[in-house]
């Protein structure tokens, strides 16, 4: 996958949205005026609101009504049809001019009925209403369901085909934003169950998904019809989905970017969070307003750290995040938030790709590494100072016993041949390389005349390694050790597993030559943490120090 080229494809796609041609207003609404009671009179014209209220308080479900003074500015072309979209809670009937010109659910019957209506409806005015001019705009609604959640009435007057469709062709759009980060969620997921690659990689991918769900469930309610006494699941499902994303967000750039005392700060975001999210926490909007924002200060505080240490990637998400603030000063709520967040994915997207490209290459590098390393091992194994005190020591075995001469040639053949074997493979059973240790004992006894001993504990024929690294371990054990009063000295493999890990333990138990001598990493452990790298990635740990009888080399790999 392509990732620069997929980022910037959202990149411009996100900005699209944003900056997409907004229409000119044909009509100046004025505020709404409120009064409790029934009477149908005050769906007149001209009926004298003056004394009415700016807002209503529902206590029981009764019946009130609303008067706004709609202004049309520009007369209806030839054909064009004007229409009007009311967003409020209850049911109600619209009546423009005092003629009832539409209905959305029962007002004043829901105690008996079935609820019916849409949170969100749009109506036709007739023709011969819709005149330049002033107009009154009347409803008579209900609140049974919900009658202390009276919210401010929203409308809005446009052409009636564009105010039927427009919504639908924005959803279908935002649909297709929404399903390119539904396909790098599942990307993202499979890689990580397959390859493992870490949790900044299952952390995106759950970002994405939960931020397609989030624009789906916002704009469902263009083609799902919602009842005002449902929509309050709606809200409640985008405060969730908000605030799991505000803080899976951080949480990520806190991986890309460390600094100093990361899990305390973490919590504190997190305690901080919870506190916006519940204190004002039936006021919809503005909760996920103020999450988005928290979520935004906080993620700017560690991109600026970033930056400031000069991390790769820092500077690019620091300018999409200015971008979000840019966005947020100039838009509406709506489009900032999904714009916002969507930038905000752009750029964990982006550090995603660089952070992808740099275990790319050092995976590559590890491979050249490799390879070097072998050769040098294998190089090693054959320079001419081993050959020379191999011969030698075996011109003195055929000399003195015959038979031990050629036990000894059939050990050399035989360590050869098991490295020819495996000088090419990444990963070999540990039953091989223990052969490849007792073979080589055998050979190093004719050459030092020491007693060698081999001893395994827990050993799992059938577990893999990179081979060769025991090997190179006992290399050092020989190399850097004095055999014990006795002439010998011991060699003992100890295999550890766990739920999570898997420990080999190798003990060469001997008299080391200098115990307080520093230890340098010559080529045999750049060549063990190598193929540990090629095998399993940053998975691993080695270690290795003097202990009072000998030496203790230990390696744990991840599972």
């Amino acid at each position: 996958m392509n990732f620069k080229l997929l980022y910037y494809f959202l990149l411009v796609f996100t900005i699209l949205l944003v900056s997409s041609c907004s229409r000119d207003r044909i009509s100046k609404i004025k505020d709404s005026r409120y009064k409790i009671g029934d009477h149908l009179e005050w769906a007149a014209k001209n009926w004298n609101d003056q004394q009415w209220e700016n807002k209503v308080d529902v206590v029981e479900g009764e019946v009130f009504w609303s008067r706004t003074e709609v202004e049309i500015t520009k007369a209806p072309e030839s054909f064009q049809h004007y229409g009007i979209f009311i967003n409020t809670f209850g049911e109600y009937d619209v009546f423009w001019d005092g003629v009832l010109i539409g209905k959305n659910g029962n007002p004043g019957q829901e105690a008996t009925r079935e609820p019916s209506g849409e949170l969100w409806a749009t109506f036709n005015i007739p023709d011969t209403l819709a005149t330049k001019g002033s107009h009154i705009l009347a409803l008579k609604t209900s609140l049974y369901y919900f009658p202390n959640h009276w919210r401010k009435l929203h409308i809005h007057v446009d052409d009636y085909d564009h105010l039927v469709r427009s919504e639908l062709i924005n959803t279908a759009f935002m649909h297709i934003f929404a399903g390119a980060f539904l396909i790098a969620s599942l990307y993202f997921f499979f890689l990580f169950l397959n390859e493992k690659k870490g949790y900044p990689i299952l952390i995106f991918s759950i970002n994405c998904f939960l931020f397609f769900a989030l624009i789906m469930v916002e704009y469902v309610k263009f083609y799902v019809p919602i009842h005002y006494s449902q929509h309050h699941i709606r809200l409640e499902i985008i405060g969730g989905l908000t605030f799991c994303i505000a803080i899976l967000a951080p949480l990520y750039f806190s991986l890309q970017f460390p600094f100093p005392n990361r899990k305390t700060i973490l919590i504190t975001y997190i305690g901080v969070l919870l506190f916006v999210f519940l204190i004002d926490h039936y006021s919809y909007d503005l909760t996920a307003y103020n999450i988005g924002m928290t979520m935004w200060f906080f993620s700017f505080g560690i991109i600026l750290y970033g930056a400031y240490k000069k991390m790769k990637g820092a500077i690019i998400v620091l300018l999409a995040l200015i971008l979000c603030a840019l966005i947020n000063a100039i838009t509406y709520y709506d489009i900032s938030l999904f714009a916002g967040f969507g930038i905000i994915l752009l750029g964990m997207f982006y550090i995603l790709s660089v952070r992808t490209k740099e275990q790319r290459l050092a995976y590559e590098e590890s491979l050249v590494q490799s390879t070097r390393l072998r050769l040098e091992l294998l190089k090693k194994n054959i320079q001419p100072h081993f050959l020379m005190n191999t011969l030698t020591s075996l011109i003195d075995w055929v000399e003195e016993s015959p038979q031990k001469g050629v036990a000894f040639i059939e050990a050399l053949a035989q360590e050869f041949k098991l490295f020819n074997q495996i000088e090419n493979q990444t990963l070999i059973p540990v039953s091989q390389e223990i052969e490849l240790c007792r073979t080589h004992l055998n050979i190093m006894e004719y050459r030092k005349e020491i007693k060698y001993h081999w001893e395994e504990e827990n050993i799992d024929p059938d577990q893999k390694i990179p081979p060769a690294i025991l090997h190179t371990l006992l290399e050092n054990g020989i190399t850097h050790s004095l055999p014990n009063d006795d002439n010998s000295i011991t060699f003992k493999l100890i295999f550890e597993t766990g739920y999570t890990y898997k420990t080999y333990t190798f003990l060469t138990i001997a008299k080391v030559r200098n115990t307080e001598k520093k230890i340098i990493e010559g080529t045999g452990i750049k060549y063990i943490k190598a193929r540990l790298t090629e095998s399993y990635a940053s998975k691993w740990s080695f270690s290795s120090e003097a202990i009072p009888n000998g030496w203790k080399n230990s390696i744990k790999i991840d599972n």
